[in-house]
């Protein structure tokens, strides 16, 4: 990683306002958010995969009257995520969760490129990392979510340009995803955008 790109992953971080062990609600939590309660249903099912502060999920289940269930590998997360008062897993991606399980599946992956050999070491490290190409999480997730969504459920999954949205794009299509955009944003520093996937 350059000085530059480094300088880019300091900069990204500091305005997303993160404490010390869970990833804080931020415009890209906000822009999930509103696309989920534009699409999902009273009556649906939903997972927030890495969930976080809970912001997301609370604001689903809050907004639409929709079964949300609130996951994250971080227990600092976990912690106050059940504080909102939400049903929460402690897991790894979508993991412990059976077949056909959910109407919607909403993901804010870990998206920042970062250097393999980095001293990923804490959970907030752990929260922003997504390996040297952005999607060291993105392409596990992809590879196994389509096994927990319900016939007709939708993937919303939040991916910043940092990330390569072409490359995503492609990894969807590869697991058998039908890619429309729900939601997109641009700031100075990134391009954020919500991909509605659908089998």
């Amino acid at each position: 990683m350059s000085g530059e790109e480094s300088d880019t992953l300091a900069d990204l971080a500091e305005r997303r306002g993160l404490d010390d062990d869970v990833y804080g609600a931020a415009e890209d939590s906000r822009l999930l958010a509103d696309a989920a309660v534009d699409i999902v249903r009273a009556d649906w099912r939903v997972l927030e995969v890495g969930t976080g502060s809970g912001y997301v999920a609370d604001r689903v289940a809050g907004e639409t009257g929709a079964t949300v269930v609130a996951s994250d590998l971080n227990p600092h997360a976990c912690g106050l995520a059940r504080e909102r008062g939400l049903d929460v897993v402690r897991a790894d991606l979508v993991a412990p969760f059976a077949d056909d399980a959910f109407d919607a599946v909403l993901f804010n992956p870990p998206y920042l490129p970062t250097p393999e050999d980095g001293p990923w070491d804490d959970w907030l490290e752990v929260a922003l990392s997504g390996g040297e190409d952005g999607r060291a999480v993105v392409a596990p997730f992809l590879a196994d979510v389509g096994r927990v969504l319900a016939p007709g459920g939708v993937v919303l999954l939040l991916v910043s340009s940092v990330t390569g949205l072409d490359a995503v794009r492609d990894l969807a299509a590869d697991a058998g995803f039908a890619v429309d955009v729900a939601a997109e944003e641009s700031f100075p520093y990134e391009r954020l955008v919500v991909l509605a996937l659908r089998g």
